[in-house]
């Protein structure tokens, strides 16, 4: 393919050379240590690095020209093409090089602030039931058929997803599963992709280091639905329930498919039972009706399962299967994800990481009627500052006791976020420990748990890791508890492993 091929339709500030236009490009990269001899190099700036410093790398490695839509350095010699926007560039041209795999591969987008891993996850498992080869991106993970890859961002670069599209048609696949998040949509990283089916869960505060505002968060969700340098999508999957639900724009063709609980909801869900065991329901939609159990809990699940109904509708995806697939997913990575070591009390690790999530989870395990509910928490550093002492005040609100400790510190002083989230802590008179060790915490909470409690460890989720300054270092919110609990003297019973 040549570089003119390449970049068809993406928006130049000069034409190409006709020399330059008929060079023959070998592969893309946006990264200088991924630059492969007759590539195509991508430099703009990113949240740790400025590709622009590596462009004599990239050319030395291999480059043929280099793409930005600043100028050129001042000495450098190479090719340079300017382009209007670097990361919408970079989302054709990876469109054009595998030759349009989202024509053949129908990929469901979801966005919102919450909801939206286990959402896919769902519809994922609905695909497989349906015998679908698959793809799943996400926060968690990226999976590729029976292949399981490291997840680097919720939605990766637009490169990253049209390779990983082109090798799901390489292993006799065409549908995928995609988180869309609110900093993919307003880069750029999803610019001209053909999405079949957009899923819109919520939206609550988060973010707004990045957004600014609410208003410019809400329109960054719904570029999915009205097609960001692409058509709008087939169908909209749009929580009816959630107050900026109704207010998302769509494109005039595009097919919507509302859920909730409430009787104006196209798919909507009756005779809801929860329980530890999970949850019973049936969904009504259209003219199906068909009941639905999941092992996944609590109000907020029923809200994603419905999401995950509408998309397998969107497929024409016959009910049966659908509630097969709801039924084979027993669970997510780090949402509400039980660590049991035989303790008379629950432990349950959850990602939850705004105040919305927070209430959310808090929420579901007070309808599990427990003695106490017990809330871990901290708030990440470098991030939203305004939202702390509003987790602050609903951790207090809702639980029983708080235990207030560190998450993702990374630049800032942990003490410092604490004293932010302490704020709302106090305007209620709910016993709070305070441990910015999260491991002493976790240990100093776990002690303190009564038989019949519920204890929350919030924030971390699947995370594997805890940001510290300059520091990456290995941590799991379950491995410590399981740890902390084995020490205890607590050990489960053979027959209750499964």
């Amino acid at each position: 393919m040549n570089l003119a091929e390449v970049l068809a339709g993406v928006r130049l500030k000069e034409p190409l050379g006709a020399g330059l236009a008929q060079t023959a490009i070998q592969d893309l990269a946006y990264d200088s240590r991924r630059v492969k001899r007759g590539g195509l190099f991508f430099a703009f700036p990113g949240a740790k690095s400025d590709g622009r410093n590596f462009v004599d790398a990239a050319v030395k490695a291999g480059a043929v020209a280099v793409v930005s839509e600043f100028a050129a350095p001042e000495g450098f010699t190479g090719n340079w093409i300017e382009v209007e926007h670097g990361r919408q560039a970079l989302a054709l041209a990876a469109r054009n090089f595998y030759r349009h795999p989202d024509e053949r591969v129908s990929i469901t987008g979801i966005t919102g602030t919450n909801g939206k891993t286990t959402t896919s996850y769902l519809i994922d498992s609905i695909l497989r039931a349906a015998g679908k080869t698959t793809a799943l991106i996400g926060t968690i993970e990226y999976r590729l058929g029976a292949k399981v890859l490291p997840a680097v961002n919720t939605t990766p670069e637009s490169l990253d997803i049209y390779r990983l599209l082109s090798e799901l048609e390489g292993i006799g696949g065409s549908f995928a599963t995609m988180e869309a998040s609110s900093h993919a949509l307003a880069l750029g990283r999803t610019y001209g992709m053909h999405f079949h089916s957009a899923v819109f869960t919520n939206l609550t505060r988060d973010h707004l280091d990045f957004h600014q505002t609410m208003e410019n968060y809400f329109a960054a969700k719904e570029m999915l639905f009205t097609g960001a340098g692409a058509p709008a999508p087939g169908f909209a999957v749009i929580n009816r329930d959630d107050p900026y639900g109704p207010k998302l724009k769509t494109g005039g063709s595009t097919k919507v498919l509302s859920y909730g609980l409430g009787k104006d909801a196209a798919v909507r869900a009756r005779h809801i039972s929860s329980s530890f065991d999970g949850l019973r329901f049936e969904v009504q939609a259209e003219s199906y009706r068909f009941p639905v159990q999941s092992a996944l809990i609590g109000r907020i699940n029923v809200y994603n399962i419905l999401a995950a109904c509408g998309a397998g509708l969107s497929y024409g995806i016959p009910v049966e299967t659908i509630a097969r697939g709801i039924a084979n997913c027993r669970a997510v990575p780090g949402r509400f994800e039980r660590v049991d070591e035989g303790q008379p009390f629950v432990v349950a690790v959850d990602y939850a990481h705004t105040d919305d999530a927070l209430r959310n989870v808090i929420s579901m395990a007070r309808s599990l009627q427990p003695k106490r509910v017990v809330t871990l928490f901290g708030c990440g550093g470098d991030r939203d500052r305004t939202k702390r002492p509003i987790m602050g005040q609903v951790a207090a609100e809702l639980s029983d006791a708080v235990v207030l400790t560190s998450d993702n510190p990374r630049s800032e002083d942990p003490l410092a976020i604490m004293n932010d989230v302490l704020v709302g802590i106090r305007r209620k008179d709910t016993p709070c420990l305070v441990e910015p060790d999260r491991a002493a915490a976790i240990r100093r909470a776990i002690e303190e748990a009564r038989p019949g409690d519920i204890l929350i460890l919030a924030g971390k989720g699947h995370e594997t890791y805890q940001i510290v300054k300059d520091r990456t270092i290995p941590f799991d919110d379950r491995e410590v508890a399981r740890e902390v609990l084995r020490g205890f003297g607590y050990r489960r019973r053979p027959d209750t492993l499964g």
